[in-house]
């Protein structure tokens, strides 16, 4: 008798009246949800629009449950069409059996599809909801727990899995928890993408292509340690092959993708830069109000003191015999508001109004105006 072990749930259902609330279903759509929740969160840090991940994953989910259950219905088929089983078992998808390869590719379909509604670039997507969809696993492989399925060979290890149920031709016993392991693998992949992602800044479908690449390597070795029924290849399990070649598939795509498309794409979704954006500048009217000059004045037209200066310096001269009135130009600095309009007395440019500056400026054409600074 194993000292420490870890248990197997006594059932994997619970029913709410007629209602069935199971454990493997359960798992599946926290997964989905987490999923999204995560991909919608980079989505966005990519420049991407709130809840552009969630519409997409409306056809992705659907498309991925299904071609996940027939990538696992094809691969064990004598499960439900031999000799004195139910084909129509094949349905039942809540008692298990989804196939992570079908998943991704049948899901790539339905995310394709809603991608290209959207005008995304699907390789842009795929690599933000790559983290997501791992940990959705990690999640989901606890549905396995629930259902005491999918355990590796016998063990004598504290952490072994203690397998209670009978049915379906199983061997009570302690076993290898290999759903255990490959959602732990799983959560150190999530972890591994994000990281890289951040470290390299990987686009173009790069970040989604680590993460397969990064799984395939776990589920190899993962794979060996499985003692359930499967087609075995040259002495390998049909899945060992097909984690072998997806990962190569999937570093042949990166190696080939750095060097035809490096960096990361600047644009990730259509218009969600513009929609950002709104309210966020300000014209040049805004500007002058705010530097204070009023809305349709140019604020380099405003006459500085040093303008005022000059202009009033070099006014013309009081005539022999005569004395300078307070407020005229002979006095060198005219009084604001006693200036007529036309004279030279204000020694200042016009500049909008003549309330803006405080005094009016000379009309083209007199002495005023030629004495005047530019502006």
């Amino acid at each position: 008798m194993e000292l420490a072990y870890i248990p197997s749930p006594s059932r994997g259902v619970l029913y709410l009246g007629p209602v069935p609330l199971r454990g493997y279903a359960f798992c599946i759509i926290i997964g989905v949800f987490v999923a999204v929740w995560l991909g919608n969160k980079r989505w966005v840090a990519r420049g991407g629009r709130t809840g552009t991940v969630a519409d997409i994953a409306v056809w992705a989910v659907p498309f991925g449950l299904v071609g996940g259950r027939l990538y696992h219905v094809i691969t064990d088929y004598e499960l439900y069409f031999s000799e004195g089983r139910d084909w129509v078992d094949a349905f039942k998808v809540w008692e298990g059996g989804l196939g992570i390869w079908g998943a991704i590719a049948l899901g790539a379909v339905g995310a394709w599809i809603g991608c290209r509604r959207r005008g995304i670039p699907l390789p842009a997507y795929a690599d933000a909801i790559a983290p997501g969809i791992v940990l959705a696993q990690a999640i989901g492989r606890w549905g396995n727990w629930f259902n005491q399925e999918l355990y590796g060979k016998e063990s004598t290890l504290p952490w072994a899995l203690h397998i209670t149920s009978s049915a379906d031709g199983r061997v009570p016993g302690y076993y290898q928890p290999t759903f255990l392991y490959e959602s732990l693998w799983c959560v150190g992949v999530a972890f591994l993408v994000i990281w890289a992602d951040r470290r390299f800044r990987l686009g173009h479908g790069r970040a989604f292509a680590l993460y397969v690449a990064a799984y395939c390597v776990g589920r190899f070795w993962i794979e060996y340690l499985r003692v359930d029924d499967a087609h075995h290849i040259l002495g390998l399990r049909l899945n060992d092959w097909t984690a072998l070649i997806v990962f190569l598939l999937a570093v042949a795509y990166i190696v080939i993708s750095s060097k035809k498309r490096p960096g990361r794409e600047e644009i990730v979704e259509p218009g969600a830069a513009d929609d950002d954006g709104d309210g966020d500048g300000t014209d040049g009217a805004t500007a002058d109000v705010e530097g204070g000059a009023k809305p349709g004045e140019a604020a380099a037209e405003k006459p500085g003191k040093a303008d005022l200066t000059k202009a009033a310096g070099a006014a013309e001269p009081a005539k022999p015999g005569t004395t300078a009135k307070p407020g005229t130009a002979e006095s060198g600095a005219a009084k604001p508001g006693t200036a007529k309009p036309g004279t030279a007395e204000s020694g200042a440019a016009k500049s909008g109004t003549a309330e803006t500056a405080g005094v009016e400026s000379a009309k083209p054409g007199t002495a005023g105006a030629e004495s005047a600074a530019k502006n």
